[in-house]
């Protein structure tokens, strides 16, 4: 599961690979594909980081005497070092933390986070331009063997 919108509203500065921690029901979720990260982000308080926002649908068949919350927060898994990067960035101004994407590792789900710059509006539309003539010049070489 990818976080389209972060790459569109951001600068990526540096990514970090973190893992999740969820519940059973969550797990089978993400195996179904049943995720969204649109909007999502992460918090750093307490010396701990947080997933909010992100969506994992339940699925029919989840257990019953459950009550499955799709949007609750998660805890992210880091190294000590790891945290006081993100901590000692995410104080300058300017930076934020967001989620990029969810995926297996072996038998773990991780999650990529990112410190990120948010973008202008004229950097957004800069990086849509350089996008079209990139994929302009492949077509043209793809049509002049």
């Amino acid at each position: 599961m990818q976080n389209k919108k972060a790459l569109h509203d951001y600068f990526i500065e540096t990514r970090f690979e973190a893992g999740l921690a969820l519940a059973g029901w969550e797990v089978k979720s993400l195996r179904a594909g049943k995720a969204q990260l649109t909007d999502s982000y992460v918090l750093l308080k307490d010396g701990e980081a947080w997933l909010l926002g992100s969506h994992i649908t339940p699925l029919q068949t989840a257990s019953t005497h459950v009550i499955a919350d799709p949007q609750r927060t998660r805890k992210l898994l880091l190294h000590k070092r790891e945290l006081g990067k993100l901590f000692g960035a995410v104080q300058q101004k300017g930076f934020a933390c967001v989620a990029l994407s969810i995926y297996w590792k072996k038998h773990l789900i991780k999650c990529e986070i990112a410190l990120a710059k948010g973008k202008k509006e004229f950097d957004k539309r800069a990086t849509e331009k350089e996008r079209d003539s990139n994929r302009e010049i492949q077509r043209a070489m793809r049509k002049d063997p």
